[in-house]
């Protein structure tokens, strides 16, 4: 796995496609459950949960001195906020 790491190229453009992909598929997966259990329903908490696992990321690049992929996956982490915060209006 740590190889794995080291082998992203460090540049914006990799956190951009990092950034976006990750919350992507588990956000994909509680918009369905969502919208099958009337429990969740109102629990837009856990959108926001998958927007935060970017947080994580971006923490783990920066300890990696990978300063560009951390960078843009915060670039990418406001772009899903913004689309969590319209959302939420409409």
């Amino acid at each position: 796995m740590i190889e794995r790491v080291k082998a992203i190229k460090n540049t914006v453009w990799s956190g951009v496609g990092i950034g976006f992909i990750v919350p992507l598929i588990p956000g994909a997966l509680v918009w369905l459950l969502m919208h099958q259990f009337v429990a969740l329903k109102k629990a837009d908490l856990l959108l926001i949960g998958c927007i935060a696992l970017n947080a994580l990321l971006m923490n783990y690049f920066f300890k990696q001195n990978k300063d560009n992929i951390a960078r843009g996956i915060i670039s990418v982490t406001f772009l899903w906020a913004f689309a969590f915060f319209f959302y939420k209006v409409l």
